[in-house]
Protein backbone atom coordinates (compact mmCIF):
# COMPACT_ATOMS: atom_id res chain seq x y z
CA UNK A 1 0.00 0.00 0.00
CA UNK A 2 2.78 2.25 0.62
CA UNK A 3 4.88 1.65 -2.39
CA UNK A 4 1.66 2.42 -4.64
CA UNK A 5 0.81 6.11 -2.30
CA UNK A 6 4.73 6.41 -3.14
CA UNK A 7 4.44 5.56 -6.64
CA UNK A 8 1.04 7.73 -7.18
CA UNK A 9 2.85 10.80 -5.20
CA UNK A 10 5.80 10.62 -8.04
CA UNK A 11 3.44 10.27 -11.21
CA UNK A 12 1.80 12.98 -9.94
CA UNK A 13 4.73 15.35 -9.10
CA UNK A 14 5.97 14.27 -13.14
CA UNK A 15 2.55 15.46 -14.19
CA UNK A 16 2.40 18.59 -12.35
CA UNK A 17 6.45 19.17 -13.86
CA UNK A 18 4.88 17.79 -17.36
CA UNK A 19 1.98 20.71 -17.12
CA UNK A 20 4.21 23.50 -15.77
CA UNK A 21 7.02 23.42 -18.66
CA UNK A 22 4.04 22.69 -21.22
CA UNK A 23 2.46 25.75 -19.93
CA UNK A 24 5.56 27.58 -19.88
CA UNK A 25 6.45 26.58 -23.60
CA UNK A 26 2.70 27.52 -24.63
CA UNK A 27 2.97 31.64 -23.56
CA UNK A 28 4.84 33.31 -26.26
CA UNK A 29 8.23 34.98 -25.66
CA UNK A 30 9.34 38.24 -25.85
CA UNK A 31 10.37 39.11 -29.24
CA UNK A 32 13.16 41.45 -30.52
CA UNK A 33 11.73 44.57 -31.01
CA UNK A 34 13.97 45.68 -34.34
CA UNK A 35 15.08 43.64 -37.10
CA UNK A 36 17.87 41.90 -36.20
CA UNK A 37 19.20 40.80 -39.21
CA UNK A 38 19.51 44.60 -40.69
CA UNK A 39 21.49 45.25 -37.33
CA UNK A 40 23.77 42.62 -37.86
CA UNK A 41 24.34 44.03 -41.42
CA UNK A 42 24.56 47.82 -40.74
CA UNK A 43 26.74 47.83 -37.60
CA UNK A 44 30.18 48.70 -38.52
CA UNK A 45 32.26 48.29 -34.70
CA UNK A 46 31.28 44.71 -34.05
CA UNK A 47 30.38 41.27 -35.60
CA UNK A 48 27.96 39.52 -34.69
CA UNK A 49 27.70 35.31 -35.63
CA UNK A 50 24.42 33.48 -34.67
CA UNK A 51 24.70 29.64 -34.05
CA UNK A 52 24.10 28.06 -30.99
CA UNK A 53 25.24 30.72 -29.04
CA UNK A 54 25.45 34.68 -30.19
CA UNK A 55 29.01 35.38 -29.98
CA UNK A 56 29.90 39.74 -30.29
CA UNK A 57 33.20 40.24 -31.23
CA UNK A 58 34.72 44.01 -31.73
CA UNK A 59 36.24 44.70 -35.03
CA UNK A 60 39.20 46.73 -34.06
CA UNK A 61 40.75 44.65 -31.30
CA UNK A 62 41.03 41.21 -30.98
CA UNK A 63 38.97 40.21 -27.43
CA UNK A 64 40.90 39.33 -24.06
CA UNK A 65 38.30 39.19 -22.02
CA UNK A 66 34.75 37.38 -22.13
CA UNK A 67 31.15 38.32 -20.71
CA UNK A 68 28.85 35.79 -20.73
CA UNK A 69 24.71 37.35 -20.93
CA UNK A 70 22.02 34.93 -19.45
CA UNK A 71 18.89 36.00 -21.08
CA UNK A 72 15.80 37.26 -18.93
CA UNK A 73 12.60 34.68 -18.48
CA UNK A 74 10.82 34.34 -21.60
CA UNK A 75 12.99 36.73 -23.12
CA UNK A 76 14.44 35.60 -26.94
CA UNK A 77 18.05 35.71 -26.74
CA UNK A 78 18.31 38.05 -30.14
CA UNK A 79 16.71 40.55 -27.89
CA UNK A 80 19.90 41.63 -26.23
CA UNK A 81 21.77 41.89 -28.99
CA UNK A 82 21.79 45.68 -28.83
CA UNK A 83 23.15 46.06 -25.75
CA UNK A 84 25.70 43.33 -25.83
CA UNK A 85 27.07 45.07 -28.78
CA UNK A 86 27.49 48.35 -26.88
CA UNK A 87 29.35 46.23 -24.43
CA UNK A 88 31.55 44.44 -26.96
CA UNK A 89 32.49 47.50 -29.23
CA UNK A 90 34.63 48.90 -26.33
CA UNK A 91 37.29 45.78 -26.71
CA UNK A 92 34.95 42.67 -24.95
CA UNK A 93 33.40 39.44 -26.48
CA UNK A 94 30.12 38.80 -25.35
CA UNK A 95 28.35 35.61 -25.83
CA UNK A 96 24.69 35.47 -25.31
CA UNK A 97 23.32 31.72 -24.46
CA UNK A 98 19.98 31.26 -25.61
CA UNK A 99 17.87 29.30 -23.20
CA UNK A 100 15.93 25.73 -23.51
CA UNK A 101 11.83 27.07 -23.02
CA UNK A 102 13.70 30.63 -23.17
CA UNK A 103 14.43 30.06 -19.34
CA UNK A 104 17.87 30.33 -17.41
CA UNK A 105 16.80 27.55 -14.92
CA UNK A 106 16.93 25.12 -17.97
CA UNK A 107 20.27 26.05 -18.48
CA UNK A 108 22.15 27.31 -16.05
CA UNK A 109 25.39 25.52 -16.86
CA UNK A 110 25.59 27.50 -20.30
CA UNK A 111 28.62 29.04 -19.34
CA UNK A 112 30.39 25.36 -19.40
CA UNK A 113 30.04 25.05 -22.97
CA UNK A 114 30.57 28.65 -23.88
CA UNK A 115 34.17 28.78 -21.99
CA UNK A 116 35.39 25.38 -23.44
CA UNK A 117 34.49 26.67 -26.89
CA UNK A 118 36.28 30.06 -26.56
CA UNK A 119 39.78 28.91 -25.27
CA UNK A 120 41.64 31.59 -26.39
CA UNK A 121 39.95 34.11 -23.51
CA UNK A 122 41.21 33.39 -20.05
CA UNK A 123 39.58 36.13 -17.85
CA UNK A 124 35.43 35.79 -17.92
CA UNK A 125 32.72 37.89 -16.27
CA UNK A 126 29.28 36.40 -16.04
CA UNK A 127 26.03 37.81 -15.53
CA UNK A 128 22.11 38.51 -17.02
CA UNK A 129 18.99 40.14 -16.99
CA UNK A 130 16.31 39.26 -14.22
CA UNK A 131 15.77 35.56 -14.01
CA UNK A 132 18.93 35.30 -16.05
CA UNK A 133 20.98 37.11 -13.18
CA UNK A 134 19.68 34.62 -10.92
CA UNK A 135 20.86 31.82 -12.93
CA UNK A 136 24.19 33.43 -13.69
CA UNK A 137 24.55 33.86 -10.06
CA UNK A 138 24.03 30.20 -9.19
CA UNK A 139 26.92 29.16 -11.59
CA UNK A 140 29.13 32.24 -10.59
CA UNK A 141 28.78 31.27 -7.38
CA UNK A 142 29.94 27.26 -8.10
CA UNK A 143 32.33 28.04 -10.61
CA UNK A 144 34.57 31.14 -8.64
CA UNK A 145 37.68 29.43 -9.79
CA UNK A 146 36.12 30.04 -13.61
CA UNK A 147 34.35 33.61 -13.55
CA UNK A 148 36.23 36.56 -11.99
CA UNK A 149 33.24 39.42 -12.43
CA UNK A 150 29.51 38.95 -11.88
CA UNK A 151 26.74 41.76 -13.13
CA UNK A 152 23.29 41.82 -12.19
CA UNK A 153 20.04 43.46 -14.36
CA UNK A 154 17.24 43.82 -12.01
CA UNK A 155 18.56 40.41 -10.65
CA UNK A 156 19.68 38.91 -7.37
CA UNK A 157 21.12 35.82 -6.29
CA UNK A 158 19.41 33.53 -4.47
CA UNK A 159 19.74 33.90 -0.35
CA UNK A 160 21.35 30.16 -0.03
CA UNK A 161 24.51 31.88 -1.92
CA UNK A 162 26.62 34.19 0.06
CA UNK A 163 29.15 35.93 -1.91
CA UNK A 164 30.60 38.23 1.00
CA UNK A 165 33.70 36.36 1.54
CA UNK A 166 34.52 34.81 -1.98
CA UNK A 167 37.28 36.05 -4.36
CA UNK A 168 34.79 37.76 -6.88
CA UNK A 169 33.71 41.41 -8.11
CA UNK A 170 30.09 42.17 -9.06
CA UNK A 171 28.04 45.07 -9.85
CA UNK A 172 23.67 45.20 -9.48
CA UNK A 173 22.02 47.76 -11.66
CA UNK A 174 18.15 47.98 -11.73
CA UNK A 175 15.82 50.48 -13.33
CA UNK A 176 13.93 52.87 -10.89
CA UNK A 177 10.35 52.53 -12.03
CA UNK A 178 10.41 48.58 -12.58
CA UNK A 179 7.14 46.75 -11.73
CA UNK A 180 8.79 43.49 -12.28
CA UNK A 181 11.60 42.68 -10.15
CA UNK A 182 11.19 42.53 -6.67
CA UNK A 183 13.11 45.86 -5.88
CA UNK A 184 13.46 45.52 -1.88
CA UNK A 185 15.43 41.93 -2.72
CA UNK A 186 17.51 43.87 -5.33
CA UNK A 187 18.78 46.62 -2.82
CA UNK A 188 18.48 44.10 0.26
CA UNK A 189 21.19 41.32 -2.14
CA UNK A 190 23.90 43.76 -0.50
CA UNK A 191 24.01 41.70 2.81
CA UNK A 192 24.94 38.55 0.49
CA UNK A 193 27.25 40.13 -2.01
CA UNK A 194 30.76 41.40 -1.70
CA UNK A 195 31.55 44.45 0.15
CA UNK A 196 32.76 46.02 -3.12
CA UNK A 197 29.73 45.38 -5.35
CA UNK A 198 28.64 48.27 -7.22
CA UNK A 199 25.18 49.17 -6.44
CA UNK A 200 23.62 51.56 -9.30
CA UNK A 201 19.93 52.99 -9.65
CA UNK A 202 18.87 54.06 -12.92
CA UNK A 203 16.68 57.32 -12.41
CA UNK A 204 14.13 56.26 -15.03
CA UNK A 205 14.42 53.15 -15.76
CA UNK A 206 12.66 50.21 -16.16
CA UNK A 207 12.56 46.41 -15.94
CA UNK A 208 12.55 45.75 -19.90
CA UNK A 209 14.50 48.37 -21.17
CA UNK A 210 17.48 46.28 -20.54
CA UNK A 211 16.63 44.12 -23.34
CA UNK A 212 15.24 45.19 -26.69
CA UNK A 213 12.04 43.69 -26.92
CA UNK A 214 8.87 46.43 -26.26
CA UNK A 215 6.64 46.65 -23.07
CA UNK A 216 6.74 43.73 -20.63
CA UNK A 217 3.83 42.84 -18.87
CA UNK A 218 2.71 44.08 -15.17
CA UNK A 219 5.96 46.86 -16.31
CA UNK A 220 6.43 50.31 -14.84
CA UNK A 221 6.69 53.20 -17.30
CA UNK A 222 9.87 54.24 -18.32
CA UNK A 223 10.86 57.82 -18.01
CA UNK A 224 13.75 57.74 -20.42
CA UNK A 225 14.40 56.15 -23.85
CA UNK A 226 15.54 52.21 -24.61
CA UNK A 227 18.89 53.63 -26.00
CA UNK A 228 19.13 55.86 -22.72
CA UNK A 229 18.90 53.27 -20.18
CA UNK A 230 21.20 50.87 -22.29
CA UNK A 231 23.97 53.18 -22.74
CA UNK A 232 23.83 53.95 -18.66
CA UNK A 233 23.98 50.36 -18.40
CA UNK A 234 26.64 49.66 -20.95
CA UNK A 235 28.72 52.49 -20.00
CA UNK A 236 28.99 50.65 -16.15
CA UNK A 237 29.39 46.92 -16.83
CA UNK A 238 32.29 48.46 -19.52
CA UNK A 239 34.08 50.14 -16.37
CA UNK A 240 33.48 47.04 -14.45
CA UNK A 241 34.98 44.94 -17.08
CA UNK A 242 37.80 47.39 -16.89
CA UNK A 243 38.77 46.58 -13.23
CA UNK A 244 38.46 42.85 -13.70
CA UNK A 245 42.03 40.86 -13.69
Amino acid sequence: MKKAKKIAGVLLSLICILTIIFLVWAVPAYKPNFDVEAFIKSNEKVKIQIDRNIVINPLDKKAEKGVIFYPGGKVESSAYIKIASKIAEKGYRVVITPMPLNLAIFGKNKAEEVIKENSDIDIWVIGGHSLGGVMASDYAYNHLDKIKGLFLLASYPQEKFNFKDKDIKALSIWGSEDKVANLDKIKSSKNIMPNDTVFVEIKGGNHGQFGSYGKQKGDGEAKISEEEQQNITSEYIVKFLDIIK
